[in-house]
């Protein structure tokens, strides 16, 4: 329950900062996912974990990508998707989504396979969107918040479940901040 209070408090803090586009939030995301690694293989999650060894290096990543791409001012600058560019990523979340389940279904005993495969797999892809600056990032992350949260309260994460609820509403807040910033930069 402990190491659970310590990550929801990480994760709650980098959301925050990713909405108010700051670069610390990469710091907080690393200690996160290193402490959710650790849950998630616990309670059988094993997409889930897997998911926080990705985050860890895309985190990494991000931070020296975000660091590159700041305006005079300090601030990140956001971006949009194209028509094309949603379609690829829907069509490639859900391909992801049916191929990954498949194998921890086949080859683990994997809680829920196919639940944790669409939590991970559009974790992954709001995380890549996220790193590169799109706002559609938000979208994913609004998604995987709203099913994460039966998911972990099946598995008796209750805390988790009760900080994707926060995480959904900051998910939100983040969307809604990163479109006023791309109107005031356009």
């Amino acid at each position: 329950m402990l190491l659970e209070i310590i990550a929801a408090v990480l994760v709650l803090a980098n959301i925050i900062l990713v909405a108010f586009r700051s670069l610390w939030n990469y710091l907080f995301a690393l200690l996160a996912v290193s402490v959710y690694a650790y849950i998630f293989f616990d309670a059988k999650l094993y997409s889930d974990a897997g998911l926080q060894v990705f985050f860890f290096a895309v985190n990494l990543y991000g931070w020296w990508a975000w660091s590159r791409n700041k305006v005079e001012s300090g601030t990140i600058i956001v971006e949009r998707l194209t028509a094309s560019g949603m379609a690829f990523w829907v069509l490639g979340s859900i391909i992801a989504i049916l191929g990954w389940g498949t194998i921890m279904a086949r080859v683990t005993d994997a809680s829920y396979p196919y639940w944790d495969a669409a939590v991970a797999m559009l974790s992954v892809a709001a995380q890549i969107l996220m790193t590169r600056r799109y706002i559609e990032n938000w979208h994913w992350w609004i998604f995987v918040n709203a099913i994460s949260i039966p998911l972990y309260l099946k598995k008796d994460l209750l805390l988790t479940a009760a900080i994707y609820a926060l995480l959904l509403a900051t998910a939100i807040w983040g969307l809604l901040k990163w479109r006023r910033a791309a109107q005031a930069t356009s």
